[in-house]
């Protein structure tokens, strides 16, 4: 019974998620499979690969063909190498000892790429935020700034009523004041008036 390593779809529509699975070769796509080895899921930056390493390597073994993109996904997750390796010790050109330190070296190598591309990736979206974040800053200072003049203007108009009122009192006040020195003058003549004609019927007495 021929075997395949390939994908088979889950996930909604536009956001697909995918099983690694070992199945027929008959079987359809998405239909029966014989040993799930792991998932594959694209929507993430970098992909989120989990794979039975040695699940799939036994399968490789047994004579298990992958398809291209299952291929690419054992690859990049070190099957083929260490099915490489692993028949390098068949054939006795390496000892398990040596192989298993080649492939756990591998694997140190792959995870600090891995990661360094990851630390890259929130850099590269901290400063992208970063640039964001100025430009509407440097948008709202534009609309401020752009508003300013108009708000001043209304102030200005608001206040013109109030100036002109103050100026109107400020210009009445001397003729105020011009009547109440008119009035205060007023008693004190008629008491000067008064004065003289008191004296004189004091001395006639």
């Amino acid at each position: 019974m021929p075997v395949k390593i390939r994908l088979q779809r889950h996930g909604k529509k536009g956001k697909p998620f995918y099983w690694i699975v070992a199945a027929d070769s008959r079987a359809k796509r998405d239909g029966k499979f014989l040993e799930k080895l792991g998932t594959y899921n694209p929507n993430t930056n970098p992909a989120t690969i989990n794979l039975n390493i040695d699940g799939s390597v036994q399968w490789l073994n047994n004579g298990a063909q992958p398809t291209d993109t299952a291929r690419a996904i054992l690859s990049y997750k070190g099957v083929l190498l260490k099915h490489h390796l692993l028949g390098g010790v068949r054939k006795g050109a390496l000892t398990e000892e040596q192989a298993e330190e080649k492939f756990n070296a591998w694997i140190a190598e792959k995870e600090a790429a891995v990661q360094a591309k990851k630390d890259g990736l929130s850099k590269a979206d901290a400063e992208a935020r970063a640039k964001a974040l100025e430009a509407e800053k440097e948008v709202s200072n534009k609309r401020a700034a752009a508003a300013l003049p108009e708000v001043e203007e209304e102030v200005v108009e608001e206040s013109a009523p109030v100036v002109e009122e103050a100026n109107a009192e400020t210009a009445e006040a001397p003729e105020a004041a011009a009547e109440v020195k008119e009035e205060v003058a007023e008693p004190e003549a008629k008491a000067e008036e008064a004065a003289p004609a008191e004296e004189a019927s004091k001395e006639k007495e």
